[in-house]
Parts: C-alpha cells; structure tokens; sequence
C-alpha cells in the first residue's frame, strides 16, 4: 500500500532531542511523535503522515519513505519500527514536494494470508476528503482488486465537509429543521498567537432514524465512543435548547437534558487540536480536557444563531 501527499514533506532536519537522528527517523520509530514538534506544521497530524506512521512501521516487514522538501528528495528505508539504512539526499526534486509511504504488513504479525480489504480502504479514503473539506483525493486500486464497490480510480472531493456527508446519509428524510446545523469556527489562539485548533460539525434532527448516527474524529482519527469533544457539543446543544426555550417563554425548557436533546440525532463532529490525548493507543475516546471548552464556546454562538434563524420549525 502506497500513500502519497502534496504537503510540505515530513521534516527531514536533525532532531535536537536525538543526536545523530533526523526527525523523520524519530517520526517513523518513536511512538506518539508525530504532533509533538514546535511549530504548526504537524498541530494537527493524526493520519498516516503523522502520528500513524510509527505504528505503521512497527508492525510492517518493509516501510519506504521518500520526502520531497525544500526542492530535494530524501529517501530512507525502514523494517518492524527501526531504520535499516541512514536518510539518503537522493537529489533535486524543484517540481515535487511532499511525503510517500509505501508498506507491507509483517506476515509474522498478521499471518501470511493477510490481505487489505479494498472496500474498507475505499470507505476510509472517501471519509477523509469529507474531514478536510475541499482536499482532493485520489484513489486508485489495482484491477485484480477492483469491483462494483471498489472502482479502480476515483477522486473524491466535498467542498461541503462534513454537510456534505450528513445531507447525503440523510437522503430524503425529512427533518425537525429544513436545513441541517452545520458550521465551522477556529478556537481561540493562545496569548503568544499560536493556533490551538478548530471544529467542524453538522447536525440534524431527522423525523425517523434507526440505530446511532453519532460520527466524532479527533485530528482525522476516528473516535467512536467520543469523549471530551462530545461533551462539548452535547452541552452546546442543550444549552442552547434550553435557552431558547425560556426566550419564547416555554416554562418546561429548563428541565430539558442532553438525552432529550441527543435522542434520534444524527450527527458528524471534527476537530483539530495539538497533541490530542486518547484512552489508549486504539484512539477510540478523546480526553484531552480542553477540548469540551473548545467545542462548547465554537458551537454555542453557531447554534444560537441558527435556532433564532429557524423559528417557524
């Protein structure tokens, strides 16, 4: 499997806290690295260039990396998390940039019958142009592999997001609001000016649904039991409820809870922080603590705007 970027490459300097090592080399071999670097440049990594990519060496036969940054290309090789040959300068690369990984999974972890599923690949890649709002990407699978649901190629790109996505899994089922509550807000910068950060959300009330619908990620990653970003949101939903409810002098507002509010919702949230914090290495619920303040002050001023723009639903 090969993954391919357009970005600005994977930094390939010397790393200060580890002499004699690049910081690809430590990207690549050190676990929970990749978003831990001064600078913005990886504040939001979570994907396979990023925090991934030393698990991904860990628990692969043969791992390649080429970088192309600042109009060179470097190569280095790795295998079962350590580097197998020093970071080569390949050469001039002045129409390039960008980072590839090319892996094969280590039989002796997954068994020599373990193969790829290209159809939860093909969902992944898809789910990820709805993450980053107005990214391209292309997908291209090897024919031998390819079917009805797996196309050979494909570009996927959602200048919508995350609205996108919800409007197409709501179909034609008619909902509380005409319009879903979708949006987007950065957080605050901190005192110096950095970024900490940014939400995306869409949310509906479909008449009928089945099963949950409750989609959270945290720096593209998955969260599916959710967690402190869930949190926020949920009290930035109620809150906003129940306040509304007292604006139009509904005198049961006030006893209104977030079950009442969550129930039969269908929803998608994203944000992107600096070092995230999981409840363990699988990433399935976020605890990073600031982030339930940061969602819930993004979202709020949103919702309360859109309940008073949508008050004959």
């Amino acid at each position: 499997l090969t993954v391919t970027d357009n970005g600005r490459g994977i930094p390939v300097d010397p790393h200060p806290k580890y002499p004699g090592k690049s910081a690809l080399e430590v990207i690549l071999t050190t676990l929970h690295s990749g978003g831990k670097f001064d600078g913005t440049a990886y504040s939001t990594s979570g994907g396979l260039h990023g925090v991934g990519v030393s698990v991904v060496n860990a628990l692969s036969s043969e791992t390649l990396v080429e970088v192309a940054r600042d109009k060179t290309l470097y190569r280095q090789r790795f295998a079962r998390g350590l580097a197998v040959t020093p970071l080569d300068k390949v050469g001039p690369a002045p129409n390039k940039r960008g980072t590839t990984v090319s892996f094969v999974p280590d039989t002796e972890i997954f068994g020599a019958d373990a193969r790829f599923d290209p159809a939860r690949l093909h969902r992944l890649a898809r789910s990820k142009a709805y993450l980053f709002a107005g990214v391209e990407i292309r997908w291209r699978c090897d024919p031998a592999l390819a079917s009805e649901e797996v196309p050979e190629a494909a570009v996927f790109q959602f200048p919508g997001g995350l609205a996108d996505h919800l409007r197409e899994q709501l179909g034609d089922r008619e909902c509380v609001t005409a319009q879903p509550f979708a949006g987007r807000q950065d957080f605050p910068p901190t005192s110096d000016g950095q970024p900490q950060g940014s939400a995306e959300w869409a949310v509906a009330w479909p008449l009928w649904t089945e099963g949950e619908h409750e989609s959270y990620y945290c720096n593209t990653i998955p969260t599916p039991d959710g967690g402190t970003h869930e949190a926020g949101l949920r009290a930035a939903l109620t809150k906003g409820i129940r306040a509304f409810g007292e604006l139009v002098g509904n005198k049961r507002a006030k006893d209104i809870t977030a079950d009442d509010v969550m129930n039969g919702v269908e929803l998608m949230l994203s944000i992107f922080i600096r070092n995230p914090h999981f409840q363990s290495q699988t990433k399935d619920r976020l605890t990073s603590l600031e982030a339930a303040r940061f969602v819930e002050a993004a979202v709020r001023d949103h919702f309360d705007h859109f309940l008073a723009d949508n008050m004959d639903r």
